[in-house]
């Protein structure tokens, strides 16, 4: 028999090999308890003891709320509370946003940087011309008076659409002559008001002021949204006494005159009149005089 052989023997014998644990009374040494063990029987209790100590302990700190008092852990109310704030934190940035977008576009509207859509005309009346028949376009008499009439009566109505929910009550922003006036095709989307410098500049009509700033082309500038689509711009200004989101009354002062920016040339309010983004001229409604 090989040494090998025989320490596997001797191993298993050791394993095997029985022994009796007993519990005596100290003072009789009565026997009250006695029970037949083996290392291997010991070494087997003892792991299976030892997987289910760590069985237990992890289903209490992950199932119970025990675990918040372990050292590591969160609260359930922490997360709860962080995680709300994260979806709000994310809906404020979506407002910043579109804000941001909302204002960058006011500016480039009131500077002038936009670009014009040509559209050809004559192709357009071409092409519904073929699918239409000529005859059917020519209007009766009665057709043509009432068209006459509606005419007439819009004329001066290009505002309507603007005042017909609010009735606004267009103030002059300051009373002067007229330097250079609203012309459309030179991209001039206002009408310059020549004014004695340190003159206030007062709101045109009930609003909110949306914009408050320095340029350098255009000075302080002043901007105020009227609702329903009206906006109202002041340019050149030596000094604002608005911040933006102000609210403003009509004929309330905005703002003082100077001769402030690049494109100036001497003390004057540069005034704009926008409607659903689309430019408007002053002098139809306001009298400067």
């Amino acid at each position: 028999m090989t040494a090998k052989k025989k320490g596997k023997k001797r191993l298993a014998r050791k394993l095997l090999h029985k022994y009796r644990l007993v519990i005596l009374n100290e003072d009789t040494f009565e026997e009250r308890f006695a029970i037949k063990l083996t290392r291997l029987n010991v070494f087997v209790i003892v792991s299976l003891l030892t997987i289910m100590l760590i069985i237990g302990t992890t289903m209490l700190i992950a199932y119970t709320p025990l675990r918040e008092y372990i050292p590591g852990y969160s609260s359930t109310a922490l997360k709860k509370k962080a995680t709300e704030l994260n979806y709000k934190t994310d809906s404020l940035q979506q407002v910043i946003i579109a804000n941001e977008k909302y204002l960058e576009s006011i500016k480039r509207v009131l500077t002038g940087d936009i670009s014009a859509v040509e559209i050809n005309k004559d192709s357009i009346i071409n092409a519904a011309e073929q699918d239409i028949d000529a005859g059917d376009l020519i209007p009766s008499d009665e057709d043509l008076r009432l068209r006459e009439k509606v005419d007439k009566e819009d004329k001066y109505n290009l505002f309507e659409s603007a005042t017909s929910k609010v009735n606004f009550v267009l103030f002059p922003p300051a009373n002067g002559a007229i330097s250079e006036g609203y012309n459309a095709e030179d991209k001039h989307f206002a009408v310059d008001i020549v004014v004695a410098k340190d003159t206030p500049i007062k709101a045109t009509a009930d609003g909110t002021v949306i914009l408050a700033e320095w340029t350098t082309q255009t000075g302080y500038v002043i901007i105020i949204d009227h609702g329903n689509g009206l906006i109202s711009a002041y340019k050149h200004n030596a000094s604002l006494t608005k911040a933006q989101g102000d609210l403003v009354k009509s004929g309330e002062v905005i703002a003082i005159s100077g001769n402030a920016g690049e494109l100036t040339t001497g003390p004057h309010l540069h005034f704009e009149l926008w409607n659903d983004g689309y430019p408007i001229d002053p002098t139809t409604f306001i009298d400067f005089n």
